[in-house]
């Protein structure tokens, strides 16, 4: 767009009739906080509209989003809802485990619809999962609950490998800790020596992937992490690079070029959380909405990926795949 029609489309927003200047303030204001960025979560951002289209709510038309993106810096999440709060957002829509825990901190009066790949119990977020009270409720994926299940399927894709990484961010210590726990407790069980790496920058990641080869890693697991996750074509293209057989939960991953993904449906806990907030636009009080748990886990393959890596994929896991890339 030309500079003079650019600024000329600006200028034309203070012409815009009264009337529908009054109409769009009039319209309900959803809060999204999120920890991540919005280039790696445009699915789950499709997911969560779905969910409120279906309940007959179409961003710009009859509701307005008022994005909030931490980009991986879960320490800006605080500045971020206060915000929200400043603004008097009807619900806040919380995505990402970071943000949830920073809504429920930031207030007990806005209605916050949680979206959570952890347990929302054990992040304190609420007492019951039938009867959430207060005033938060949402949905949850199984991520967590599945971590040691990737480093398994790691397992069973290079059984030669014995010595393991796991990838995790440090600076998000409420993911990389119950993760860090689960896979160093099947590595002891498979007899595997586990290696545990930290990365919460860009700048972090070639250092982390050298590190692996002086540590002779033949496999890696990237812990589930708002951080990776909007990251996960950089992340495929360096495991293409340095030749690592890798499993991580997100299917956007192996779409990238990565070798395997397990994790909960996304897409399902977002539109899931999408319906939530559209059921309290209309009235509903978080503390009679019963925690929403997605119950799909899902298997992606990269088996072009696999070829170039010289793995032979299990006819077992190929069967079980959702979904293999050829």
């Amino acid at each position: 767009m030309k500079r003079r029609a650019f600024i000329s489309l600006l200028g034309g927003a203070s012409a815009w009739p009264i009337a529908a200047r009054a109409q769009q303030a009039a319209m309900p204001v959803i809060g999204w906080l999120s920890a991540a960025s919005p280039d790696g979560y445009r699915p789950m951002v499709t997911a969560f509209r779905q969910g409120l289209q279906e309940s007959g709510y179409v961003e710009g038309q009859n509701v307005v989003i008022e994005y909030r993106w931490a980009e991986g810096r879960s320490d800006r999440l605080p500045g971020m809802a206060a915000d929200l709060i400043h603004r008097q957002v009807t619900v806040i829509a919380a995505t990402t485990t970071p943000a949830a825990l920073a809504a429920k901190a930031a207030t007990t009066t806005i209605p916050i619809v949680f979206e959570t790949g952890s347990d929302p119990i054990e992040l304190g977020l609420v007492a019951s999962l039938s009867r959430p009270g207060g005033n938060i409720t949402g949905a949850s994926s199984w991520n967590t609950a599945v971590a040691s299940k990737r480093l398994e399927l790691l397992h069973e894709v290079v059984p030669t490998a014995k010595v393991i990484g796991l990838l995790v961010n440090p600076t998000n210590p409420v993911l990389a800790e119950p993760n860090t726990r689960s896979v160093q407790a099947a590595a002891h069980n498979l007899g595997l020596e586990l290696h545990v790496l930290n990365a919460s920058t860009e700048g972090d990641f070639d250092a982390v992937f050298a590190n692996m080869t002086q540590l002779r890693v033949g496999g890696l697991v990237i812990g589930p992490d708002p951080f990776f996750t909007s990251r996960s074509g950089q992340l495929a293209t360096l495991t293409a690079r340095h030749a690592m057989p890798v499993v991580y939960e997100n299917h956007e991953f192996v779409a990238a070029g990565g070798l395997v993904s397990y994790g909960g449906s996304l897409a399902d806990s977002y539109r899931l959380a999408g319906l939530y907030v559209a059921r309290i636009l209309r009235g509903a009080k978080p503390a009679d909405l019963p925690v929403q748990q997605g119950t799909k886990v899902e298997l992606y393959i990269n088996l072009k990926t696999a070829k170039a890596l010289g793995i032979t994929m299990p006819t077992a896991l190929l069967v079980r795949a959702d979904e293999v890339i050829e």
